[in-house]
């Protein structure tokens, strides 16, 4: 053997570079796109996968080649349209730097040393360091924590790894996302909802970035909308620009300016009489609580910078529209108090009945699939998971992150972790203090990595497994959106390059190798399988028990949606799926309203209102039993306080850029090559910083260095620059030393009701160097 390729560029302080052992290249030519000549040109409706918005598409193949990607008129969610990122996705397909076959570690971990191997001999590395493992663990299958950032075959990763191999500790990005939101929700009106962001007259945003950090097609409505919008941000977005009223506000603060609307609704009985009478529960107590507190327009402005006549005048419009929305926004959590700020901003919109109505929060209606059948066993020794332990509420899908890390790390969890699985993940990226993420991994036994590119958290891994991307595969069918709801499929475009396969056919393989196996160490240890073997031998006690991991995938993801579109729904939808990508009860009657922009339900079909028993929850006694507030509540600790020579440290990210998942995309770098710090522009001046001075920042757990942008659009006080930047990993050439990441520097804080961190509670320093 020789080695072949090994570190590309010069070795970056803290970077690593994947070297690989093999007797074949890896370096070929790639195409990213191109137009033949050839008049056979196919074209194949898909689902994009850059972002969470799943917009459908059509992909131009020509000689087997993805020439381009147009969008897909046909689906209501997308309407017609692809972003920068999706237009992008073919770059994914094609990127030099995507992991070919699969890889063992040979060096040190973190080191980036790999050898190149088969997929059985992955798969047999595998095996043998589970059963080691499961073994000394006594079958406590839950020593194997499994992890899957937002995307399809979510479910039927956790179905491998729950249902059917044992594990309850499965970790995905909520925690470090949004799970307050969804948690204040559920918990207030027993829904998540829908916002209907283009049927809003009057809107208010806190934070979130509809028209910088996102665009959807909503967003694009809203601009053509008869709707007032007001936007509440510590730096001047684009968002903020596009707002008919920009309110500039300190950080962690909008808490109070919610109050302070609540209270003037209450007092002045500007609130939805009947609506409250009707689905309001402790509305009395509700309301003392705020006015016993007297959370005035007065003593918001105190706490939010934001003037007091300003709150009245925007609370009385609020009120007195015909369709308000307090957008309650898809983005991080930024505060202690983020599920309170949260909760208090349904309260606002149920105050106002918005709820279950148009431009309001919608409960709509699903197309419900049925669930496909699965025999799972029962690990009798397999232990619950641990990582809600000390959280009120948290996720008992996606679970907490912080609290996870922190109890491995402090060896406080009730039996050790000893194996990761992780897919679409990048841990060494996305979660605060990114030491700390390094210490963890170096404390487990076996790391496999699912994944496109070598990531910074690929080059972490024992077993290097390489996923092939959206446009290769076929997944399982999914139930889209409750106001005009519809069927989606994305369907294969190419087959997989190189080595790499499906998530379901690498669980296919990988449960084939470890089915018996771990089913010989459940029965070493099981008392209850031993009973069962003794009374009906090992062949039975396995497959009734459920012990075949690959039970799953007996058959094709595409014979599998054939199978469940047809039964449930019949051939006109499936071949409706597999020729438009889409299909919805009024596909045939869609109508165009002007140039390419097109009407997909008719109003009267649209689920603005359905039939719903539910109530407007104001008081939560959970909380108040574990010694939180069961009200939103101010408290002096969330006041705004930044000591002297000190910057608060704020985030958010671009829209070309989805976490570090588009980082090495570079059809998007002509966008955003790298990110700047924003410093206030007199604030940069007294210190002697002008635009693209190098700049030290440095936090409590670490420090970057990164390019200042001076700019009167930021508060003196506070500093902001974009997630998604400053990879470590020499392997993604595009990306590697290209800006700062900010979770370098983001201390690894996060509040205890969800167990969410809190990305905007961490002060710096600043220096130009």
């Amino acid at each position: 053997m020789r080695v072949i390729e090994i570190s590309r560029r010069k070795f970056l302080q803290g970077s690593v570079a994947l070297s690989v052992y093999s007797t074949l290249s890896f370096s070929e030519c790639l195409v990213t796109t191109k137009t033949s000549k050839s008049k056979i040109v196919k074209k194949v409706p898909y689902l994009c996968n850059v972002c969470r918005n799943k917009c459908a598409g059509f992909a131009r193949v020509e000689e087997g080649v993805i020439t381009k990607l147009n969008p897909n008129p046909n689906f209501p969610k997308s309407k017609n349209m692809l972003c920068p990122k999706g237009n992008a996705g073919i770059q994914k397909v094609y990127d030099r730097d995507r992991l070919k076959y699969p890889l063992i570690r040979i060096g040190k971990r973190g080191e980036g040393k790999y050898k190149r191997v088969t997929w059985d001999e992955a798969y047999e590395y595998i095996k043998d360091k589970l059963v080691k493992i499961l073994d000394e663990e006594k079958d406590n299958r839950s020593t194997i924590v499994y992890c899957n950032g937002e995307g399809f075959n979510k479910d039927e990763y956790i179905k491998f790894f729950n249902g059917k191999l044992g594990s309850a500790n499965f970790l995905d990005e909520g925690s470090i996302c949004l799970n307050t939101k969804l948690g204040a929700t559920i918990l207030t009106i027993g829904d998540v909802g829908e916002m209907d962001v283009a049927g809003s007259d009057y809107m208010i945003i806190s934070g979130a970035n509809r028209y910088e950090s996102i665009v959807t097609p909503d967003s694009l409505n809203m601009i053509h909308s008869d709707q007032k919008l007001v936007v509440l941000d510590p730096r001047c977005t684009v968002t903020a620009i596009k707002a008919d009223e920009y309110l500039p506000v300190y950080p962690g603060t909008d808490l109070a300016f919610c109050l302070s609307m609540i209270y003037i609704a209450l007092k002045n009985k500007l609130y939805d009489k009947e609506y409250v009478k009707k689905y309001f529960k402790d509305f009395d107590k509700l309301k003392e609580h705020i006015l016993s507190h007297k959370y005035t327009s007065k003593w918001a402005e105190t706490k939010t910078h934001i003037p007091s006549e300003k709150i009245e005048r925007i609370t009385r419009e609020f009120f007195n529209a015909k369709n308000p929305l307090y957008y309650l926004g898809r983005r991080s959590v930024w505060s202690k108090n983020d599920f309170q700020f949260r909760r208090a901003m349904v309260l606002i919109n149920a105050l106002a009945g918005s709820i279950n109505k148009k431009g309001g929060i919608i409960f709509g209606k699903h197309i419900k699939l049925n669930p496909e059948e699965i025999n799972e066993p029962f690990y009798n020794n397999s232990q619950g998971r641990f990582d809600l332990d000390g959280i009120v509420y948290g996720s008992n899908k996606g679970g907490s992150w912080p609290n996870f890390r922190e109890k491995v790390l402090g060896k406080t969890s009730p039996y050790p972790v000893k194996a990761m699985f992780i897919r679409k993940h990048n841990l060494m990226q996305n979660m605060p203090d990114i030491k700390k993420t390094k210490k963890m991994l170096e404390m487990m036994n076996l790391i496999v990595v699912i994944d496109i590119l070598p990531c910074d958290t690929v080059l972490m891994a024992d077993v290097i497994l390489p996923e092939c991307t959206y446009l290769e595969r076929e997944d399982m069918v999914v139930s889209f959106n409750k106001l005009e709801p519809s069927l989606g499929l994305r369907n294969q475009v190419i087959k997989p390059l190189y080595e790499s396969k499906s998530i379901q056919d690498i669980l296919k393989g990988l449960g084939k190798k470890l089915s018996k196996p771990l089913f010989e160490v459940s029965a070493k240890y099981d008392i209850y399988l031993q009973e069962n073997i003794k009374k009906n031998g090992k062949n039975k006690a396995f497959k009734d028990g459920g012990y075949d991991l690959a039970e799953l995938y007996k058959n094709s993801v595409s014979q599998r949606n054939k199978r469940l579109i047809i039964s449930q729904f019949g051939k006109n939808v499936y071949d409706s799926l597999k020729n438009r990508g889409v299909w919805y009860p009024y596909i045939n009657e869609r109508k165009e309203i002007s140039n390419h922009y097109y009407e997909y339900y008719p109003e009267d079909k649209r689920y603005y209102t359905v039939k719903r028993n539910y109530k407007v929850n104001c008081y939560l006694e959970k909380l108040a039993k574990n010694g939180f507030d069961p009200m939103p509540t101010w408290r002096d600790e969330y006041d705004f306080k930044v000591p002297k020579n000190k910057f608060r440290l704020i985030t958010g990210r671009y829209v070309t850029a989805t976490q570090t998942a588009t980082a090495n995309n570079i059809m998007l770098k002509d966008f955003e090559e790298i990110n700047k710090i924003w410093i206030n522009n007199i604030v940069a001046k007294e210190l002697g910083i002008k635009e693209n001075d190098d700049i030290l920042v440095v936090s409590s757990v670490n420090k970057v260095i990164i390019k200042a942008y001076p700019t009167n659009k930021i508060a003196p006080d506070v500093v902001w620059f974009a997630h998604g930047f400053g990879i470590q990993s020499q392997d993604l050439v595009n990306a590697c030393g290209h800006g700062a990441s900010d979770n370098m520097i983001i201390e690894d804080k996060y509040e205890k009701i969800y167990g969410c961190s809190t990305m905007h509670e961490t002060n710096v320093s600043i220096r130009k160097i």
